[in-house]
């Protein structure tokens, strides 16, 4: 993600990440597949600014996870190649998927007490494997439920910066399915939502098929070659090959017009540009197999926080935000109850179906608005002026006459800065514009000048870190030449506070018993 601000003594002002097929297919690979390509733009005026290009992990945001870098023209040995493979192999499942699978199959015909999975070793126990996972994390007894329905079973990934896992709700996942019959489709593309997926699968009478798409390798032992790919949506690559994709392709070749629908949780940690592009991918190909015009989109729902609604739009201006609020088990402020957020779920659905074909459940306090035709939520009452029902985040907007829009109840309208702002907010703060050339018309992507400012000279350094959310390079580098980028806002690092607001809430905790012991500590000091 773009960063602002100074760090090791440079003024780093903001990373692209550059989305075109043809950097995916001749990009260096890391254990997670093609690296993205990325531009930093390092200055601290428009006459020093310079870029660099480097390639970095699609999948992790922190180094610790995943620590792949590589400097554009940057010339890789032999021998550091095949080093780099081998690396990759090893970070590999060291079982097959159809021996994983198989595996599952024996674990399903022994009895309930027989049954037995390593969490250490992401694996079913065969009875004569037990001793030699004696001290290792083991569900013993695993029951039929535990056995065809997976996400309750494995315990979730929760690393914020690489894949975290928050599962659906019971709730969710009904609201979800009911909707997705009613509409009329037959086949659910489920792009990193499990819990859909293994709700189809539980209960065939609804006449639904599905395909998971999902990084995570161990739901391959639940599940045969055709009814799971391991596949990366932040680098549209199918991490088991050519026969994985094949599976793909063939489920989205339809037999009936219209019968399929794409449902993706994607992580909320991840470039939205970046998992935009992938969706944008995914319904390319299923316009190619089945011979569709331009016009044709494949029906989506992208299960996304609210507060990213305009750089979704962006990316996909057709998608409209739905009131409904998409809860989850295992996160404390993903939920619907008095313990989680007191406005509800900040999680939304994005769609490109029509928003008035959807019947949101007036149990949960959703009524139906004439006017916009369709269902809000109760608190998003209809304003007159703006002729829409304008309330985002679960509280009730109030219209502001001078900037003619409704806006957020705790905001007041600031003359200074002529916009509604907080009432604790700073006046007449610098908005940044293009970092080439200094204009405040318009950003970096679209600057005429772009590919004519400076590059900078390559230095050594030995610190590699990532710099908020994406893979950063060593300080200075050597660079390559031009190519077509998405620019990633600073925007960006507030909105992931958003989400770890927990976070910081548990650590704040931490910090004021680390104050009170500090103050403990000098008093006895001053006494002794």
């Amino acid at each position: 993600m773009s960063s602002g601000g100074h760090r090791g003594g440079l003024n780093m002002l903001g990373v692209d990440v550059c989305l075109d097929e043809d950097k995916l297919t001749n990009a260096p690979h890391c254990p997670h597949g093609p690296a993205l390509l990325f531009e930093r733009y390092i200055g601290d005026t428009v006459e020093t600014r310079r870029t660099q290009q480097y390639y970095g992990c699609s999948a992790c945001r922190d180094r610790k996870d995943c620590d792949f870098f590589q400097n554009v023209g940057e010339k890789v040995s032999e021998a550091s190649q095949k080093a780099r493979e081998m690396r990759n192999n090893a970070q590999q499942p060291w079982k097959s998927h159809a021996d994983c699978y198989s595996r599952y199959t024996r674990t399903m015909n022994a009895k309930e007490q027989e049954r037995r999975y390593c969490h250490q070793c992401s694996l079913f126990i065969m009875p004569d494997e037990i001793k030699l996972h004696t001290n290792h994390n083991v569900t013993h007894g695993l029951s039929l439920a535990q056995m065809q329905k997976p996400s309750h079973l494995l315990k979730p990934i929760e690393n914020k910066k690489t894949n975290a896992q928050y599962l659906f709700s019971d709730k969710a996942v009904d609201f979800l399915l009911d909707t997705i019959s009613k509409l009329g489709f037959k086949k659910v593309l489920c792009v990193g939502a499990p819990r859909i997926h293994e709700a189809i699968q539980v209960d065939k009478l609804k006449g639904l098929e599905s395909l998971l798409l999902d990084l995570d390798h161990r739901y391959g032992q639940f599940y045969p070659p055709d009814l799971f790919c391991r596949y990366n949506m932040c680098n549209h690559y199918f991490m088991d090959g050519d026969e994985s994709q094949d599976v793909f392709r063939k489920f989205l070749n339809n037999d009936e017009d219209d019968d399929i629908v794409m449902v993706t949780d994607p992580p909320f940690g991840g470039l939205v540009e970046v998992i935009g592009f992938g969706v944008k991918w995914i319904m390319e190909t299923w316009k190619q197999i089945n011979n569709k015009d331009d016009k044709s989109s494949l029906p989506t729902m992208w299960v996304f926080p609210y507060f990213l609604e305009s750089r979704i739009k962006a990316c996909l201006p057709s998608f409209t935000m739905l009131d409904y609020k998409v809860a989850y088990d295992n996160h404390p402020l993903f939920q619907n109850k008095a313990k989680g957020n007191k406005k509800g779920s900040p999680v939304r659905i994005f769609t490109n179906i029509d928003a008035s074909k959807f019947v949101l459940p007036k149990q949960e306090g959703y009524r139906y608005c004439s006017p916009c035709t369709r269902y809000v939520s109760s608190e998003n009452h209809h304003c007159k002026q703006c002729q829409a029902c304008t309330s985002k985040d679960g509280s009730t907007y109030k219209h502001c006459d001078v900037c003619q829009k409704c806006v957020k109840p705790s905001y007041t309208h600031c003359i200074t800065c002529q916009r509604c702002e907080l009432p604790t907010h700073s006046c007449n703060k610098m908005l940044q514009g293009c970092h080439i050339c200094g204009a405040s018309d318009h950003k970096r992507r679209e600057c005429p000048n772009r590919g004519h400012h400076q590059r900078p000279n390559q230095s050594n350094t030995k610190k590699r870190k990532h710099q908020g959310g994406v893979s950063t390079p060593p300080k200075s580098q050597k660079l390559s030449g031009q190519t077509k980028t998405v620019a990633v806002s600073n925007q960006d690092t507030a909105q992931r506070k958003n989400i770890s607001s927990d976070m910081k809430q548990s650590t704040s905790g931490v910090q004021k018993k680390k104050a009170r012991n500090k103050k403990k500590n000098k008093k006895k000091w001053t006494k002794s």
